[in-house]
């Protein structure tokens, strides 16, 4: 026991090395971010994740975007804990029966003009989770989605993509 506690004070990391960024594609990512939200709304895009009832994959990949890789601040993308303040509600997981009252309130609660985004298989279609007695179903069943990101968990350059492709329509 205490060779392995050694190993693992004094050993490599046991994590994946980071992807490496390419500098170009994100640069030129970015600058279509911020010229499409600043056009749209003179400002920058504000999200408000909520989490439906997933089993947080989808969370982790959404949290990565605010990374030294992605960076999302710098594409003018702000999170915020308010749906009072926010722009784009971004949705993960099949709406459990327990979520439905809160999700339905949080739209109620987000000023116009508003999106919503559906991330992740599970939110687009119910994914593993269809016909299950605890869900509703897939977001689009409950609120009105402008964008589905599917990808079981979608990947940070799809969620970005698809924040671009969003503010481009």
């Amino acid at each position: 026991m205490k060779s392995l506690m050694l190993q693992s004070i004094f050993g490599p990391p046991a994590t994946e090395k980071a992807p490496a960024p390419s500098g170009q594609a994100l640069e030129e990512l970015a600058r279509n971010v911020d010229k499409s939200a600043r056009r749209l709304l003179g400002r920058s895009l504000s999200i408000r994740e909520v989490d439906a009832g997933s089993c947080n994959g989808c969370e982790l990949e959404i949290h990565a975007i605010g990374n030294a890789i992605y960076d999302a601040s710098r594409f003018g993308l702000h999170f915020s804990a308010s749906p009072r303040h926010v722009d784009v509600l971004l949705v993960t997981g099949p709406v459990s029966r327990n979520m439905k009252v809160a999700l339905e309130r949080t739209w109620a609660a987000t000023p116009g003009p508003k999106w919503v985004v559906a991330a992740g298989d599970c939110a687009c279609n119910g994914c593993v989770f269809a016909g299950s007695y605890a869900c509703v179903g897939r977001v689009s069943d409950v609120l009105p989605v402008d964008l589905h990101i599917p990808g079981c968990p979608p990947r940070p350059k799809d969620l970005l993509c698809g924040l671009l492709a969003l503010l481009a329509a």
